[in-house]
């Protein structure tokens, strides 16, 4: 079972911000132990004596982000000159003669390069979709849970999955796939070591097959009953492109949607990655049954897979998170840079006066907390797990900026001055405490180059 987060010192009051994303917290917050336990009106003082103060007039203070989708060894593999320019499926295929390389020690630091680049761009929960299990990493998950722990970052692991290599129709090679067994006795041994479904929980884990089409309706429809025994939640890739509907009706002889209900995914314990290419009757089935998604603007955009139907989604009853996707159809593990992509991307779709700044923050905290069915995280309010990202202004990017939550996301903040989980600092003046960002990134570009030839 995961541990509880250590809590914080005494009370500290995060005093008077330039501009906090909260209700009735003009003046600040305090924050005792884990949880935030009092919003402060704009003037006043808080209710109780206080241990210490922090003087945020300086910060705007908002929800920790959360990351529902990600794939930390793809930092590995960034702007490969094997997948530049390339859509989806020629990307994988291109991608997965290469990944096969990957060691122990490079996944380690591609696992430490991801969640650090997303704690400093604000982000309180690394979500990880690990899927790749070639010889000698069996252990993955092990691997990504000591990182989340020795960084603090709160952490959603899914145990990924492929079971279906080329040869049985599938896209990968047979030497990253596992045979069924062996994966649902590892989702079992990883459920048992480390899921934690209690409030303030540090390490949850979901059990998250590839895609349905990277694995076979057994391991579908089991790992579904497995997750229900343990109260864990289920992910997928699903509607990332049309090659996928017409991959799925050609293997399945439906659509994904329909699929995904077949073996018993269609259920509000279930976030998908990506979502985009689904018709009207489908949006709604996926509302009524409460799947939630996670929307990757960034990836969408960067293999030009589509435009994720946010509005009609959420609309329909879907929970709308985000996701910064893997690092390699991303190129970067910036969540708060995805919060502008979002904005964009979306008025693009839906107009300017239809999606707003604080549509995107919502979906960055609120929406993606709920994916993951956690109601302890993403806003700042009494009660809340005490995870907060400060950003300041001070740079030339902002310099004419008159609404402060507006200009995080308009004028493109990438960088949290103070990040804090659970009540404590893990982020400092802009440096994560306990790391050598300047080793980390030699460390992990020399491995990236010696494994996988990148230029």
């Amino acid at each position: 079972m995961a541990e509880a987060a250590e809590p914080g010192p005494g009370r500290l009051w995060i005093r008077d911000p330039r501009a906090i994303l909260a209700e009735g917290a003009g003046g600040g917050i305090v924050v005792a132990g884990t949880r935030i336990v009092e919003c402060v009106a704009a003037g006043a003082k808080p209710a109780a004596p206080v241990d210490e103060t922090f003087d945020a007039s300086r910060h705007v203070v908002i929800p920790g982000l959360i990351n529902t989708h990600h794939h930390a060894f793809q930092t590995l593999t960034r702007a490969h000159p094997l997948a530049i320019n390339k859509p989806l499926f020629p990307w994988l295929k291109a991608l997965y003669t290469v990944w096969g390389r990957i060691t122990p020690e490079a996944f380690r630091l591609a696992t430490q390069v991801a969640f650090t680049e997303l704690l400093l761009s604000g982000c309180t929960t690394a979500g990880d979709h690990h899927y790749l299990f070639p010889k000698g990493l069996e252990d993955s998950m092990d691997v990504q849970v000591a990182e989340a722990r020795a960084l603090g970052i709160r952490a959603a692991i899914t145990r990924g999955s492929m079971s279906l290599s080329d040869r049985e129709g599938g896209l990968p090679p047979e030497s990253l796939t596992q045979d069924d067994d062996t994966i649902l006795s590892d989702c079992e041994r990883v459920l048992n070591l480390f899921h934690d479904p209690a409030p303030g929980a540090m390490v949850q884990v979901a059990l998250a097959p590839c895609s349905p089409f990277a694995v076979t309706r057994r391991l579908m429809r089991e790992s579904a009953a497995l997750a229900a025994r343990h109260g864990s939640r289920l992910h997928t890739h699903l509607g990332e492109t049309l090659d996928e509907d017409a991959y799925c009706q050609q293997m399945f002889g439906c659509r994904p949607v329909e699929y995904l209900e077949e073996v018993g995914w269609l259920n509000d314990r279930v976030w998908l990655a990506h979502g985009i290419h689904f018709t009207d009757a489908e949006v709604a089935r996926l509302g009524k049954a409460g799947v939630g998604v996670c929307h990757c603007p960034t990836s969408n955009m960067t293999l030009a897979s589509g435009r994720c139907r946010t509005c009609e989604l959420e609309a329909a009853g879907s929970p709308v998170g985000l996701g910064v996707d893997g690092s390699a159809s991303n190129d970067s593990s910036n969540l708060m840079e995805g919060v502008r992509h979002a904005l964009m991307i979306n008025r693009l779709t839906y107009g300017a006066e239809a999606v707003t700044h604080l549509d995107a923050l919502r979906w960055a905290t609120e929406g993606s907390a709920a994916c993951l069915g956690r109601t302890d995280i993403g806003r700042i309010e009494p009660g809340r797990e005490a995870d907060l990202a400060l950003f300041t202004l001070d740079e030339l990017r902002f310099s004419g900026a008159h609404d402060p939550l507006a200009a995080l996301v308009l004028c493109g903040a990438t960088r949290a001055d103070r990040v804090m989980v659970a009540g404590r600092w893990r982020v400092i003046d802009g440096q994560p405490l306990g790391v050598d960002t300047g080793m980390l990134r030699e460390a992990h570009s020399r491995l990236a180059v010696d494994l996988f030839g990148a230029v």
